[in-house]
């Protein structure tokens, strides 16, 4: 089935053909890093981990950009005396990094900071500037300007037109020719810090929002490229400026638009402007990292995503089915040494080839449990791997296996082990008891786990044990 992608551009599902089937190339605005991670980066940023997953075991390479803002008017807002800019920039970058790896998200092939990229921007100011596409202000500011009313297409990602939008908030716009007119580079300002300033052909100053991640995405992956990703609220004007500046610039840019939806509190889009965020690290350091995986996929990407408990309680009783039938089928019905592997599952694969549909996915994996269960109930063991097989290389596709190495190491593989070791006395004192006939003891025991929601299975291997789901 051929892989197709909801195109925001387009405004419909497309079938997606890459430039290079050899090499996928995928660009995704990160974070502008002001301050800590909230869980909406984390629910974005996990939505193209998934989508990188799914074009990698499609294609084979994916070439992932996902960039880094660290010179930002939030950034400068932000910093102190104690503190300087570009401290915290990389105080918070590290933030980010570790909110990520936490939940499995894979590091991208390359994560550009954006001042590592101001010769690439000022290269593209240049251009625009002699198309006729930009222009410096006339103020003798420094500022320079993209001229929205030069490029007919301005409006297109969106589909708006110029008249009907609100007038550009990045500059001051007394050298704008028009209100709609946005920054591509901020002349020095005299109450900013002065090591935030680089020399240009317009004065000293520093690049605005929208052109480093043009000129970030042309250098790592081209002048045109597959897939631009970010969340929902980029569209406009990020975006839009974005898709302007470089094809007024004459490069190709971005083939297909790809948005996630948002996480919302109480229906409302969660943001640091707002006040209405729940920090990264702070759901990561009372919960389960593969629960909260787990949650923020549960949802399709483009829907938006309300949090409450239940989103949790749903997502760890899910983790424990799949869990349960895991370690069973590995103790029932183990995989021959000659296991013939057929494929992923045609429910699973359709599901991911229609727009990232892990809502349907991960259905089709819990179908596979209940099958695989009721094989194991029969002593259909044949059969029952194949299950078994596919409900592992499912999971695996979308890092949620809960038996893989990067699940059971660390802190909640530690409680794993601990839970463990107590369970395997109970059993131990179980089996004592009914050796010596003592029936009533062997009960308590066997109810004293029950009432702790552990169901035990008695099987000629031995006891074992798994949690209710």
């Amino acid at each position: 089935m051929t892989l197709r992608l909801y195109d925001t551009r387009a405004q419909q599902l497309r079938d997606f053909v890459p430039l290079d089937p050899e090499n996928i190339t995928m660009y995704v605005c990160g974070p502008t890093v002001q301050s800590g991670p909230h869980i909406g980066h984390v629910r974005a940023a996990l939505s193209f981990d998934l989508l990188r997953r799914w074009l990698t075991l499609r294609y084979g390479r994916v070439t992932f950009v996902r960039n880094v803002t660290d010179i930002d008017d939030k950034v400068l807002a932000n910093a102190t005396d104690v503190e300087p800019w570009w401290a915290l920039a990389y105080r918070m970058e590290q933030e980010f990094t570790a909110a990520y790896a936490g939940v499995g998200i894979l590091p991208p092939t390359y994560e550009p900071r954006a001042t590592a990229s101001i010769p690439q921007m000022q290269e593209i100011i240049t251009t625009l500037i002699d198309r006729g596409h930009a222009y410096p202000a006339p103020d003798g500011s420094g500022d320079v300007y993209f001229d929205v009313r030069s490029w007919p297409e301005y409006g297109s990602l969106t589909n708006q037109s110029v008249d009907a939008m609100e007038a550009a908030e990045d500059a001051d716009p007394r050298g704008k020719r028009n209100p709609q007119d946005f920054a591509l580079w901020k002349g020095a300002k005299a109450d900013e810090q002065a090591d935030a300033v680089w020399q240009s052909p317009w004065g000293a100053g520093r690049p605005g929002w929208h052109i480093e991640c043009s000129a970030m995405s042309k250098r790592y992956l081209g002048a045109e490229f597959d897939i631009h990703g970010g969340g929902l609220d980029l569209r406009f004007p990020h975006h839009e400026n974005e898709l302007a500046q470089s094809t007024a610039a004459g490069d190709g840019f971005a083939r297909y638009w790809v948005h996630n939806g948002l996480v919302t509190v109480g229906g409302q889009k969660m943001s640091k402007s707002l006040g209405n965020f729940t920090l990264a690290r702070d759901v990561l350091a009372e919960r389960d990292p593969l629960v909260v995986r787990y949650a923020l996929a549960a949802a399709h990407y483009r829907s938006s995503l309300d949090l409450t408990e239940s989103s949790w309680a749903e997502a760890e009783a899910a983790l424990g089915r799949i869990r349960s039938f895991l370690e069973r089928g590995d103790r029932l019905a183990p995989a021959r040494w000659q296991e013939h592997k057929e494929g992923l599952p045609t429910p699973f694969w359709d599901a991911m080839n229609d727009d990232l549909g892990v809502p349907r996915a991960l259905a089709a994996i819990h179908d596979s449990i209940r099958s695989g269960n009721a094989r194991l109930d029969a002593g259909q063991f044949d059969e029952a791997r194949q299950d078994v097989s596919d409900v592992r290389d499912m999971t695996a596709v979308l890092g949620i296996n809960p038996l893989a190495r990067e699940w059971s190491d660390g802190a909640g593989g530690a409680q794993a082990s601990a839970l463990d070791a107590l369970v395997q006395t109970m059993i131990t004192q179980r089996a004592q008891a009914r050796a010596d006939k003592d029936w009533a003891a062997a009960d308590r025991i066997r109810d004293a786990i029950a009432a702790a929601g552990i169901t035990l299975e008695d099987s000629p291997a031995g006891t074992h044990w798994s949690i209710d789901g």
